[in-house]
């Protein structure tokens, strides 16, 4: 059987139906575990009739022996595998024998977390397929993943327009299991409305961040290479009783990031895979994009050398004015502009 996407595999089990062998590859482990839990309560084994371990902890003997033995006092049994790129070369090849002619009364799920290690294992990935069912569960791309937090809200009956649920995509990040918790604290958190519909001062406060404050205005404004808008926001910081020490963190990590992305682009690297090497998550492409407008690297240099300074000034108390310290980096990184 081809591979199949996830939402292809979730259809076909929403028949209540299973095959013998079940591969699920790809980095996405919240839906990979989903499917696991959807497969489990159609096969319904007892604890007799499931094993589950983490495949370089497993007994390979054990496991595959189990799964080549008819259910006790059950008509299904269950062997769960994950993470099965970590397997050596015996338990491999032991697996690859019984796939050759898996047990019908057993569900062998397995998981494979290594993308780029999946693309050489063919012959795994040929046994499953020809045994069973193999999917991918590739992280979502930034539509995919907006898409699901709105269906996930609609399902609690809050409603979210496109802003906050960008916000939130981007305070939280791409973790799935990590996204449900922060609506689960949103659905808590406007339990009483009559309206529920999702402001970005809901999604900062859910997080932990006040309603009046953005966390990520300063990042963002360096990042745009907004000189004025950035400034303004040191002020402001301060003003408010930010720690010094804290206003130089929020500008130091968007500032490197900058650093790196223009090094890359200026080097003639394709977007793909600046975004691979900087570790950027995939909704900063937009960075990348608009790496030309960047700086200069002389610029970053004489940047970072202000922070050095302004770091060893902070932490030994020298009395200077952490104002004119913090925004002089901002003027050097954007001199010219």
């Amino acid at each position: 059987m081809p591979k199949l996407t996830a939402e292809k595999l979730q259809a076909a089990l929403a028949q209540n139906t299973v095959v013998p062998v079940y591969l699920l590859t790809g980095d996405d482990a919240y839906r990979k575990n989903l499917i696991i839990q959807k497969i489990r309560e159609i096969v319904g084994p007892d604890d007799f009739n499931y094993y589950a371990s983490e495949a370089d902890k497993a007994d390979w003997g054990e496991a595959l022996a189990l799964a080549n033995t008819a259910p006790v006092f059950s008509n299904a049994r269950m062997v769960v595998l994950t993470g099965i790129e970590k397997i050596r070369k015996d338990p491999k090849e032991a697996l690859l024998r019984y796939l050759e002619n898996p047990l019908p009364s057993t569900t062998l799920v397995l998981t494979h977390n290594d993308s780029k290690k999946m693309k050489t294992e063919k012959a795994l990935a040929e046994a499953c397929a020809a045994a069973g069912v193999t999917a991918d569960f590739a992280e979502l791309k930034k539509e995919e993943l907006n898409m699901w937090v709105r269906e996930k809200m609609r399902e609690k009956g809050l409603k979210a327009d496109f802003d906050s649920v960008d916000l939130l995509c981007e305070s939280v990040g791409g973790e799935l299991s990590a996204l449900e918790n922060e609506m689960e604290k949103l659905y808590l958190y406007a339990m009483d409305r009559e309206d529920k519909t999702i402001t970005k001062g809901d999604v900062l406060a859910c997080i932990g961040f006040s309603k009046e404050e953005n966390p990520f205005e300063l990042s963002n404004a360096i990042t745009a290479c907004s000189k004025t808008r950035a400034v303004k926001l040191v002020d402001k910081l301060l003003d408010d009783g930010e720690e010094p020490v804290g206003v130089l963190s929020k500008m130091t990590f968007p500032i490197l990031k900058m650093a790196r992305i223009k090094r890359m682009s200026d080097a003639g690297m394709a977007p793909a895979d600046i975004l691979r090497a900087a570790g950027l998550m995939y909704w900063e492409n937009r960075l990348v994009s608009s790496a030309r407008s960047f700086p200069p690297q002389k610029n970053f240099v004489n940047a970072l050398n202000r922070i050095i300074d302004a770091d060893a000034s902070f932490k030994s108390s020298s009395g200077s004015d952490p104002k004119i310290l913090l925004k002089g980096i901002l003027l050097t990184l954007f001199a010219g502009k």
